[in-house]
């Protein structure tokens, strides 16, 4: 599907309904929670050492700041060294959110095309890095820097914007993962366009499954959020299936398929 066609399938798309959707999601999500898990603990393994090294600066700062204590010398050099450890506090910051955004993006795109495989009845792939090949890695890279700068964009205008972007923002996701050969400014259009389209019901559709999926999760000793978070991308996926659905849907899995 390219362009154009995905535009036009956006614009005579159908209403959704809420409760199909929800009930759907619920059914769902009885057949892909451990896959939903297995996903999560991916993106756990990758992030938190991620995390580890932005923070090095910070406890260099830390020792810094104990060492000049104790002794009090050079107290100038260990004001430049204590601004420059800030500012590669800063850039490190901005860099691990890209990487850390792109690779959650990729990994959630994977648990998407999961979700088809088990609702259509098809053979599932364990191409877990499927998205981390040469000719998607670039815009996996380039959605998620689009992502933060539209969400930084949307909470500098008072926060108000916020809450209309996150529809668009949950569909790009999606979009991308049924369609990843459409390049980054048509996937962004179509999203937002969609989401337009939908927004009332998306809207309501991805709150109520957020505070449902951590709700159960906290009533399971806390520790059932890590297998209850997945619940929120399931009506996301009705979505794209009640509104665009598919074509060729076999294709691209025997295409892009590769276990890692």
């Amino acid at each position: 599907m390219n362009s154009n066609q995905l535009m036009e399938k956006i614009e005579n798309s159908n209403p959704i309904d809420f409760g199909n959707i929800f009930n759907k999601s619920i059914e769902l999500f009885k057949k892909v929670w451990l896959q939903g898990f297995v996903h999560l603990l991916l993106s756990m393994v990758i992030v938190l050492p991620l995390i580890f090294v932005m923070y090095i600066p910070v406890i260099a700062l830390v020792g810094l700041t104990g060492f000049e204590e104790s002794y009090g010398e050079y107290p100038s050099q260990f004001e430049e060294l204590s601004i420059g450890l800030a500012i590669l506090f800063i850039v490190l910051v901005i860099v691990v959110s890209m990487i850390a955004s792109a690779f959650q993006f990729g990994i959630t795109a994977h648990f998407y095309r999961v979700c088809k495989q088990v609702d259509l009845g098809e053979n599932e792939s364990s191409g877990y890095f499927m998205f981390f090949k040469g000719k998607y890695l670039g815009k996996i890279l380039g959605l998620a820097i689009a992502t933060f700068g539209i969400s930084l964009l949307a909470t500098l205008l008072c926060f108000i914007p916020l809450f209309y972007v996150i529809v668009p923002l949950q569909l790009l996701g999606v979009l991308f993962a049924f369609n990843p050969d459409i390049n980054t400014s048509d996937l962004i259009k179509s999203s937002f366009k969609l989401g337009n389209k939908i927004w009332l019901i998306a809207f309501l559709l991805i709150i109520i499954s957020s505070v449902l999926a951590e709700f159960v999760g906290l009533i399971m000793c806390g520790v059932g959020i890590f297998f209850t978070v997945s619940f929120v991308y399931l009506p996301v996926y009705f979505m794209y299936k009640d509104t665009i659905g598919f074509q060729n849907t076999n294709e691209m899995d025997t295409r892009d398929n590769v276990s890692m």
